[in-house]
């Protein structure tokens, strides 16, 4: 409580009421009114982080992407296999079962 007490005896030294009034305004307009306040800075810091998560996730799948397409390339047997898998294509004298 002194402390406080302190601190309002030495502002008040140097500053007049008004004065005081203008920065509190000041402070608080710039903090919690204004179009970039706090709050939404807040907002944005979350926002930047979570984008900066996908772009990480991305950068990882296009990674596995390249590598799976460089292996396919590479064997027409891995094609066929993938062709199969991903897309149900089948020989002409094939018969396909899916079970889920």
């Amino acid at each position: 409580m002194k402390f406080v007490k302190a601190i309002g005896r030495y502002l008040t030294q140097y500053f007049s009421k008004l004065q005081l009034l203008a920065i509190v305004v000041l402070i608080v307009f710039a903090f919690f009114v204004s179009d970039s306040n706090i709050f939404t800075r807040l907002n944005y810091d979350i926002e930047i982080h979570d984008l900066n998560n996908q772009i990480e996730y991305y950068r990882e799948q296009a990674e596995k992407d390249k590598e799976r397409l460089q292996q396919l390339n590479s064997n027409k047997e891995d094609i066929e296999k993938f062709a199969r898998e991903n897309f149900m294509m089948k020989k002409p004298d094939e018969d396909i079962f899916i079970v889920e």
